[in-house]
């Protein structure tokens, strides 16, 4: 096998979408969930913003959790004990109905399949800022299940996020892997291939919702998700 793992982005690469357009579409769902506890949607906007920063910067001394809930309840008064239910059953349910801002991937589950002929591990390494639930439902839109992965990488057992490289390093340390040894997939320019590669990993960006970054630009491997498809089939 020419790679150890192959990692997947979920967003914008086996998910397509304008992150923007995502976003803004599923903040009002998540807005009507919390409205009950007191908040206004400004509020609650302001407020899981803020949260996520605090995932993004991160430093490992706690779980991306932690770091969202300490934040959140800093801003608003409103305790994780207070909220978390709602946030979770949000994800579970509610969350579903986002699914109608992203496009189809009808290669999503080929390429999943292929990655696991050609690689030990397969790894979804999506910016672990949602909980369990809400990646689950995120892989459910293209067909896939956690069960595709050898590991999913979720705000409950991370300590970073991208695009710090230390979120690809704590991967390989979980999983023992080698970075030289890694194949990291996804339409970052700055969060997949900058940040990956940093660590060492060899990097594949898919140009369909492809995102780019003025201060690390891409010049390696690159295709649309058909493209990959053929990549992946040729290893």
């Amino acid at each position: 096998m020419k790679y150890q793992a192959i990692l997947f982005d979920l967003d914008g690469t086996l998910v397509p979408m304008d992150a923007e357009t995502f976003t803004k579409g599923y903040f009002e769902g998540l807005v009507k969930k919390l409205a009950k506890h007191g908040l206004s949607a400004d509020e609650i906007i302001r407020y899981v913003w803020a949260g996520t920063k605090a995932m993004v910067m991160n430093d490992g001394t706690k779980t991306n959790e932690d770091a969202f809930w300490n934040e959140f309840y800093r801003l608003s008064g409103k305790s994780k004990e207070e909220i978390n239910a709602d946030c979770l059953d949000f994800y579970a349910r509610e969350f579903d109905d986002a699914k109608r801002y992203t496009l189809k991937n009808e290669l999503a589950k080929d390429a999943v399949a292929l990655a696991r002929e050609k690689a030990e591990y397969v790894i979804l390494a999506t910016n672990p800022l949602f909980p369990m639930v809400g990646q689950r439902t995120r892989m459910s839109w293209v067909g896939l299940t956690e069960a595709d992965f050898d590991l999913v990488t979720a705000y409950e057992t991370q300590r970073y996020c991208k695009p710090n490289p230390a979120y690809y390093v704590a991967i390989c340390e979980k999983t023992g892997l080698d970075p030289k040894a890694c194949l990291m997939i996804g339409n970052d320019e700055n969060e997949d291939m900058y940040a990956a590669a940093s660590v060492g990993m060899d990097t594949y960006l898919v140009t369909d919702c492809v995102i780019k970054s003025e201060k690390h630009p891409y010049e390696g491997k690159r295709g649309t998700f058909s493209d990959l498809v053929a990549l992946l089939k040729s290893l």
